[in-house]
């Protein structure tokens, strides 16, 4: 058996004319098919796994801005908790009782939260589904659901409650019971204000990155959709051929001419957006003999160019006026060059399996595959052969629903055996763009959760150091410091942070980004004013959601809050 399997990868059966390529037999398990369908020279370079990655981090980023807001949070409270844990200690209570009450809080928090989000799971899933183009449902069944999400949440509480128990637990009695500055946190001592400083300051530099990244991918979208694509979009149609309505061509095509509906037909051998065939063997004037060439190899009728609006760099369309033209060829701009040709293509001989081409026409390149690659090197002839999708341009001058119910008739008068189905060229074209549209779309929702939750985390702080801060500000205030100094006071630490964010992140997203780009032969650049957008965009979010609280603490009357002074 393992002969005869090595002897069938000896490929002793592949044409002369694609030996030079190299080819090789390999086996590819179907279960990688989805995730893992990329290949460069035969080896697997990854594919859609690679956004199971991508989304997978960005959630589990996600969720760590989540554990620090109750890190950070916790530990704000530190000044309140530390005499309940002086007092306990006092009483006889050990660390390890200490840390598990913290961490038993935090589970606390992290069971709701996980019944919760069950609930906006539910409320959300068709949403996202729809978002993501997906049909997921919630496996209430599987115990590896169960069983993961447990764990999850365990994980969760005890990521987000360490460090508020290993901290707090450690304090000693007599400083804290004192009132010791440097056992404390807050504003009491830096020993807990420090760490806080820094789970705030790692907060924002990933929403930053966030908001830069989501902005890339949206211009990166954006900047392909803007590509010319060498042909017109608008108004075309493909409806695919069989062999009932093969038979009836010409009389397909006058009933739809006489109808109004179309002004132009043509057929091929594939449609506009899609490369259907590619061929091997071609030879030029000045070609290395060892070069192994593998051209996108299109076959269409006269009128082909005409219906899909090529435009011409050099020489002419096919035309029925001329009886060679079976033996032309029309090329692309990039075939011109790929074979030396440049500017003076029109005349010049390409030979194929022993028979000899003329060069009639070299088109401007047509975006048909990828719209982020370059435009391959493409070939089209007369059609010789079978002829599989038809191509037509509607009429501009009728309603497009009245146009497609008379192409509609026409097809099912002679085709009677096959379903009928159309699509628009630009609909087939804007496919293209889905998964990177996803990714934006994703990105985006992934955005808003970090912001909403770092902007909720800066308010709980803002407030719990208003709160400390009040006597500070009473004594202010008698002195004669007004609002906006005090909103200047109350709000500089936190602009101080986010800026420091900003400097973390910007280098970060710019090195991601680069590389995320390079993936793409035809991309967007990397624009300063995305960083500084981003950056001024945080510091924006900061000041509003830092102001608030810090106006209405710079607003309460002064007696209120010195009165027990």
């Amino acid at each position: 058996m393992q002969t005869n399997f090595n002897a069938l990868l000896k490929l002793n059966k592949v044409d002369a004319s694609r030996k030079n390529l190299k080819p090789e037999v390999f086996l590819h398990p179907m279960r990688k098919w989805h995730l893992n369908s990329e290949f460069e020279n035969g080896v697997n370079v990854g594919g859609r796994i690679e956004y199971v990655w991508l989304f997978g981090i960005i959630g589990a980023l996600v969720l760590l801005l989540v554990c620090i807001n109750f890190m950070n949070l916790s530990t704000a409270r530190l000044e309140k908790r530390a005499k309940e844990v002086g007092i306990r200690k006092a009483v006889g209570s050990t660390r390890s009782q200490l840390v598990t009450q913290f961490f038993s809080e935090s589970f606390l928090v992290v069971g709701l939260a996980f019944v919760l989000s069950l609930l906006l799971v539910m409320v959300a899933l068709p949403l996202f589904n729809e978002l993501a183009d997906k049909g997921m449902s919630i496996p209430w069944a599987s115990t590896t659901f169960w069983v993961a999400s447990l764990g999850f949440s365990l994980f969760t509480g005890l990521t987000a409650g360490s460090y508020p128990a290993l901290y707090l637990s450690s304090f000693k009695p007599i400083a804290v019971l004192k009132g010791s500055g440097s056992s404390l946190g807050g504003r009491v001592g830096s020993s807990a204000s420090l760490p806080r400083k820094v789970l705030v300051v790692l907060q924002f530099t990933v929403s930053i990155a966030f908001v830069i990244g989501t902005i890339m991918v949206f211009r990166q979208i954006q900047y392909a959709k803007n590509r010319p694509v060498g042909y017109d979009r608008e108004g075309l149609i493909t409806v695919f051929n069989n062999r009932e309505m093969d038979s009836n061509l010409e009389a397909i095509k006058n009933e739809l001419v006489n109808t109004g509906a179309v002004t132009d037909i043509a057929l091929s051998s594939a449609p506009p957006t899609d490369v259907w065939d590619t061929s091997t063997g071609f030879s030029w004037r000045g070609k290395d003999p060892s070069l192994a060439v593998d051209f996108p190899n299109t076959d269409v009728t006269h009128d082909y160019g005409k219906t899909v609006g090529w435009q011409f760099a050099q020489g002419l369309d096919f035309s029925r006026e001329f009886s060679t033209d079976s033996a032309t060829l029309i090329i692309n701009e990039a075939a011109a060059n790929f074979m030396g040709f440049g500017d003076s293509a029109i005349g010049e001989l390409v030979t194929k399996d022993s028979k000899t081409y003329r060069i009639v026409g070299v088109i401007k390149d047509v975006v048909v595959q990828s719209p982020y690659e370059p435009v391959r090197a493409s070939v089209y002839h007369i059609a010789d052969q079978e002829k599989s999708v038809f191509v037509l341009r509607l009429n501009p001058e009728k309603h497009v629903s009245d146009a497609l119910a008379a192409v509609e008739a026409i097809f099912r008068k002679y085709s009677t055996t096959v379903p009928y189905a159309y699509s628009f060229v630009d609909d087939e074209y804007a496919r293209k763009f889905g998964d990177e549209e996803r990714i934006g779309n994703l990105a985006g929702v992934f955005t808003g959760l970090a912001i909403l939750i770092s902007c909720l985390g800066l308010f709980g702080l803002a407030c719990y150091v208003a709160e400390q801060r009040t006597k500070e500000i009473g004594v202010r205030k008698v002195l004669g410091a007004s609002v906006p100094n005090l909103w200047a006071l109350l709000s500089k630490d936190f602009v101080l942070l986010v800026l420091i964010s900003c400097l973390i992140a910007i280098p970060l997203a710019w090195y991601f980004l680069h590389g995320w780009l390079q993936q793409f032969e035809y991309r967007t650049e990397l624009s300063w004013w995305v960083f500084v957008a981003a950056a001024l965009g945080a510091m924006l979010i900061t000041l509003l959601t830092v102001s608030y609280q810090a106006i209405k603490a710079s607003m309460m009357n002064p007696v209120n809050s010195l009165r027990s002074e």
